[in-house]
């Protein structure tokens, strides 16, 4: 449904892409990850038309040319920074955008109440937009999005700043379409998001993708070692021996608490187990993909 192949892109003498290419199926939920200034808004942005790539092609739907109408008429975009006027009531900006796409009449009031029941907004549906919070402001965002029910949807930064029971609103929302057969390609800087709504995910960094898979994958492949924290019943007799069956000379032990890393933590309490160790309480504070995110990109600051 989204082809990217070698996607390049050049300001002046700084890469913001350099070569990325990846594929999202009809009916995926993929996630573009990085830090700020990595080019996941510039590679939406060339996706749907807005600017033009330096290198590279891009498919949607199997054709190739974003600026043509026809083609943007199968995209939905809710960008990052919200494209709604706050002088408007919510009924008003999306009966204006429905009649960019066409509507008129009984479409274009079909489709701005099921777009207003989505956002759950049909309430205030005639209030001014410039009264709302922020995230009543990003639900009217993504609604317009969604006016001219189209096949793929970029969703840049859809919850920022926003509260929890928006968000939650917008989780079940792509949900519901991505189960309807819609193509999401989402990005975020909230790896949790990622984690719950994405079946993959690409992380970029200075314009170049660094790696691309499912989210158990990479954590796999680049979460590093689990945590594992025991409370034990009874003494230890030889911490020596205990380093020595897990591999690990970082294990410590204090006050009967026993802590230590893995990558397999399950082996690893058997192994405690069948040295006759009484374990009390556990806990595993396993790999994320905010560990993968960092250990691919750094933990440097990124303020620009």
């Amino acid at each position: 449904m989204i082809k990217v192949d070698g996607l390049a892109k050049r300001y002046k003498d700084v890469p913001a892409l350099n070569g990325i290419s990846f594929e999202v199926s009809r009916g995926q939920t993929f996630g573009l990850l990085g830090p700020n200034g990595a080019g996941k808004t510039t590679a939406i942005s060339i996706l749907c038309g807005l600017v033009r790539a330096d290198g590279g092609t891009v498919a949607l739907a199997g054709q190739t040319d974003p600026t043509r109408p026809e083609v943007r008429r199968v995209l939905g975009l809710a960008p990052q920074s919200l494209a709604i006027y706050e002088d408007l009531s919510a009924q008003k900006n999306l009966e204006f955008f429905a009649r960019l796409y066409g509507y008129s009449g009984k479409n274009l009031s079909r489709r701005v109440d099921f777009c207003l029941d989505v956002a759950q907004l049909t309430e205030r549906r005639r209030h001014r937009v410039g009264t709302f919070s922020g995230g009543m402001k990003r639900r009217l965002n993504l609604a317009c999005a969604l006016l001219h029910e189209p096949d793929i949807l970029l969703l840049d930064e859809p919850t920022v700043g926003v509260d929890p029971q928006s968000r939650n609103l917008i989780f079940d929302t792509i949900d519901r379409l991505k189960e309807g057969g819609a193509t999401i390609l989402y990005t975020t800087h909230y790896m949790e998001e990622a984690e719950r709504l994405c079946d993959r995910v690409a992380i970029v960094d200075h314009g170049l993708l660094l790696d691309v898979d499912r989210v158990d994958a990479l954590i796999e492949n680049h979460g590093g070692l689990s945590h594992i924290s025991l409370e034990l019943s009874g003494p230890v007799v030889d911490i020596l021996q205990l380093k020595k069956a897990l591999g690990d000379d970082s294990l410590t032990l204090e006050d009967q608490q026993l802590r230590f890393k893995s990558l397999d933590p399950m082996e690893a309490l058997s192994q405690l187990q069948g040295l006759g160790l009484d374990l009390h309480k556990l806990r595993i504070d396993r790999a994320s993909l905010e560990d993968v995110f960092l250990n691919l990109t750094g933990r440097r600051l990124r303020d620009s």
